[in-house]
């Protein structure tokens, strides 16, 4: 039969980032509800943004070579996200041994698709902006 014991000493910086966070929120809740503006009227509930006053819709169309780009600088961020994790992992291998060429070679393909990718959207004319 085996014993599990568990140690809840691990666990206690997890659950102290959790209360901290649930206090953060009831306190932001109570004291928007304190501290907030009790008065409304038309005026006073119209949206501000930036010192401007809405003017139209906000279902405005973009154009999608904003979110091409977007999509862009998306997939290079979670590449670097990716890259972290290696490099740590990386560096704690015996250098020229099997794992350690197995761990290049495969985030060379990583970076290499990424490379492709990116080659392929700008012999496209993806980032054109006429």
């Amino acid at each position: 039969m085996l014993t599990f014991a568990l140690d809840l000493n691990a666990y206690l910086p997890i659950g102290i980032l959790i209360v901290m966070a649930l206090l953060f929120a009831v306190v932001n809740l109570i004291g928007t509800h304190i501290l907030g503006p009790r008065r409304h009227g038309e005026r006073k509930d119209t949206p501000y943004e930036s010192g401007m006053d809405p003017i139209g819709s906000a279902r405005k169309r973009f154009n999608v070579r904003f979110y091409i780009l977007a999509m862009t600088f998306l997939v290079f961020d979670v590449e670097i996200i990716f890259l972290y994790p290696w490099a740590v992992t990386y560096t704690k291998l015996t250098p020229g041994s099997n794992d350690a060429a197995l761990f290049l070679c495969r985030i060379m393909f990583f970076v290499a698709t990424s490379i492709i990718a990116y080659v392929y959207a700008w012999r496209k004319g993806v980032f054109r902006w006429d």
